[in-house]
């Protein structure tokens, strides 16, 4: 039987002195929803189809500052350059498996075209990580009622994190990955602020809390280790402090620099990708350059909490060909945090 899968904070990892929002996850940013559709066979399909929707984007207001940082452009992220060129974000932003992401693009604008009988162009922003080292990538499973339900299904509150959605045939830095998200409170410019991050975590190289290697090799000796092919990773960064689409793009690019904190190799094929937007009402203007500083430190522990959680509440899964992620070994990790003195208390 697998471990009780349980996130950084409960096995005593704290990340950074910032303090986490009440669910600690991205929907602690006022109107942010998230929505998973999980497909699961048992066999050769684990995969499925995560949405981050926020609830700002309605009539009135159709768009949100935005911009999106490409680390590593091994991948696809349609919809991306509009959201260069212009600026903002027009429609939820979905994640699934690489070779869904345009039916789930194509499903996306069905919901933007119901939304806006009148318009003419819109621009779904669709990402993707590949899964097809655990499942069977080429059958393509996901249809526009999977998108749709992610989307209008979508819902505040802790969002459901590991093996769910997008992140349910993912492997990570040796291990099952998945959905992670986190989150932090801010006081920027003389008012608060929180900023959230959602990833799709799905990369090589070795996993490493709080500065600690651990290796799967040495956590899991008898473990599969062959890395996986297409290896990526997609972060989503919410915000209300009011910034603009270029300070945006300097939190989408620190958001992938978090990665490297807790091991990430950024190889050749892993396409690592940042999309953040505000929800700041319009008449707020954007805070000045000489205050980001804290925000730029939320975007970093996020993230590498989110990245950790992605992990941490995993479970061990057998995939298309018999092939097996193993989950993060909790009771390991402890001993190897604990004897290097990096362990708070367990939440």
């Amino acid at each position: 039987m697998d471990q009780l899968r349980r996130r950084a904070r409960d096995l005593g990892i704290v990340v950074g002195t910032l303090p986490i929002g009440p669910h600690n996850a991205i929907t602690d940013v006022d109107g942010i929803l998230v929505g998973h559709t999980t497909i699961d066979d048992g066999a050769d399909l684990h995969t499925g189809v995560t949405a981050v929707v926020p609830s700002q984007l309605g009539p009135g207001r159709w768009t949100l500052p935005a911009a999106v940082y490409s680390g590593n452009g091994h991948g696809k992220l349609v919809g991306s350059t509009q959201v260069d060129e212009l600026g903002v974000l027009e429609s939820p932003i979905v994640l699934t498996a690489t070779l869904s992401v345009f039916r789930a693009a194509d499903a996306l604008l069905s919901h933007l075209m119901d939304r806006r009988p009148e318009g003419l162009s819109f621009n779904p922003l669709v990402g993707e990580t590949n899964d097809g080292h655990l499942s069977d990538i080429r059958r393509r499973p996901i249809i526009e009622e999977h998108v749709l339900a992610a989307v209008t299904g979508a819902s505040g509150g802790p969002p459901a994190e590991g093996c769910v959605g997008a992140g349910t045939g993912t492997t990570a830095l040796g291990f099952k990955g998945g959905i992670g998200t986190s989150s932090r409170t801010v006081r920027v410019a003389d008012r608060p602020g929180t900023v959230g991050a959602l990833v799709q975590s799905n990369f090589g190289g070795v996993l490493t809390a709080l500065g600690v290697p651990l290796p799967v090799g040495e956590l899991i000796p008898d473990a599969e280790r062959a890395e996986p092919s297409g290896n990526s990773c997609m972060i989503v960064v919410a915000t209300d402090v009011p910034l603009d689409a270029r300070q945006l793009g300097r939190l989408a690019r620190r958001a992938v620099f978090a990665m490297g904190r807790v091991g990430a190799s950024y190889s050749n094929g892993s396409g690592d990708y940042a999309i953040a937007f505000s929800t700041a009402q319009p008449d707020q203007r954007p805070i000045p350059d000489g205050e980001i500083n804290p925000v730029f430190a939320a975007v970093l522990d996020s993230v590498e909490e989110a990245l950790l959680n992605s992990l941490f509440t995993a479970a061990t899964t057998t995939g298309v060909a018999g092939r097996t992620s193993h989950a993060v070994p909790h009771g390991a990790v402890i001993r190897r945090l604990s004897a290097a003195g990096r362990l708070a208390a367990p939440a």
